[in-house]
């Protein structure tokens, strides 16, 4: 009853997307444990789980490309018929402010990689989103200099992108693994990764009984550095859980009149990200700062999560800037999750560790929902040796555990 081929720890979207990578194309027998009572109560449910194309290396468009498409052909990819989980394909606009380059090197270089992209200027952006304030500058807010509007932009836009619900697609993955025989255990939470001979033996759970495996693969999300630590396993990437803030704000009800539509996600990189949900009757807000992604947690069981009075009025500030006929009424709701960054790149590390047969797929810095299908595909791949449809083609290594810390341009933020 408790021998297995592979060891699933968490039950997030990574864990989950690869517990059912590897289960649809071979015979091997897979466990997930996950310590909570379902699905959605570590990182991924706080996700706002934003479906985008541009990053700063090539392979990671590759890799949120491909993670993408699992996403854009959900049914075809979980083998339902009816999933829970819907993409909602409203694109998403970058909006970089003063640097009137950025948008057209990028739109050139996505162009490159085979992603969908347009450069937008004032005029166009208005006709397409008449509620977005084109304003090339965005207000401070720490130091509340008088602002005026300015424009002249140039924005990016990618029509293929989009957002989701998080934990429907979580429920989606958890059917589908249930279907291609994968055992889950819920309120289920690993001690310590066993090691003997210098290979994986399999985990000890905090009640003491143990699960034999040949495979053990770590997706604990904030808490995988404290498990990879009971193997002997440091990480020279500083994987810190980090408090993420987020805001929710109820838009009015009909018959009065909602804001002009189709509103995009958008990244305003001075400051705020936001996307609508709730079939357009809420916007999700959250932070674009990399000052916002500082604040480490000890014990991820325990955090705060509420956000600060301080958050709040700065970004319904700029969201007011750049949604200028946003009510200043509704309620404003708002929680807070974690991502596990790596202090050294803001990449993920994902394949074998130096212990045999233990597997990371740890410190995502906040990429980690849309990269999920093809994180999944890379683990699986390695893991059984098969590759299958919809698989990605970027290579393993490029996120190696072994790797030394890629180098990025940019923002060192979840948004590199």
């Amino acid at each position: 009853m408790n021998n297995y081929d592979v060891l699933i720890l968490g039950g997030g979207i990574i864990g989950l997307s690869t517990a059912y990578q590897i289960a649809r194309r071979s015979k091997l027998k897979v466990c997930l444990i996950e310590k909570g009572a379902g699905v959605g109560e570590g990182s991924t449910g706080a996700s706002s789980a934003i479906l985008r194309h541009r990053y700063s290396m090539d392979n990671m468009v590759y890799l949120a490309r491909d993670g993408i498409n699992c996403y854009r052909q959900w049914s075809a990819f979980t083998r339902m018929s009816k999933p829970r989980m819907q993409f909602m394909p409203h694109g998403v606009l970058w909006m970089p402010g003063e640097d009137l380059q950025w948008s057209k090197t990028e739109d050139q270089r996505l162009k490159r990689l085979g992603i969908a992209s347009m450069v937008l200027d004032d005029q166009n952006l208005k006709e397409k989103f008449p509620a977005i304030n084109p304003c090339v500058f965005t207000p401070n807010t720490l130091t509340g200099a008088a602002h005026q509007c300015s424009a002249g932009g140039s924005h990016l836009l990618e029509p293929d992108g989009g957002f989701t619900d998080p934990v429907a697609a979580m429920q989606d993955l958890l059917e589908a693994c249930l279907a291609e025989g994968v055992t889950v255990k819920m309120q289920t939470r690993a001690q310590s990764i066993d090691v003997g001979a210098g290979t994986v033996s399999g985990i000890t759970l905090v009640n003491g009984k143990t699960l034999h495996a040949g495979v053990v693969v770590n997706a604990l999300g904030p808490w995988c550095e404290p498990l990879n630590a009971t193997a002997g396993l440091t990480s020279p990437f500083n994987l810190t859980p980090t408090r993420i803030q987020v805001l929710y704000l109820d838009l009015p009800a009909q018959p009065e009149p909602l804001l002009p539509m189709p509103l995009p996600v958008c990244a305003d990189l001075g400051g705020v990200y936001f996307r609508t949900q709730n079939n357009n009757q809420q916007l999700v807000a959250g932070s674009t700062l990399e000052t916002d992604e500082n604040e480490v947690i000890d014990n991820p069981d325990h955090f705060d999560r509420f956000p600060d009075e301080n958050f709040k009025v700065r970004t319904l500030h700029v969201l007011h800037h750049r949604i200028p006929e946003l009510p200043y009424r509704g309620k404003v709701h708002g929680y807070c999750g974690l991502y596990t960054i790596n202090r050294a790149d803001v990449h993920p590390v994902v394949g074998e560790s130096a212990v045999k047969n233990l597997y990371v797929a740890n410190g995502f810095s906040g990429h980690g929902f849309k990269l999920a299908p093809a994180i999944g595909s890379l683990l699986a791949q390695q893991i059984t040796g098969t590759k299958a449809d919809m698989d990605t083609s970027v290579p393993i290594e490029f996120l190696s555990a072994n790797r030394a810390p890629l180098t990025t341009t940019g923002q060192k933020s979840a948004l590199a």
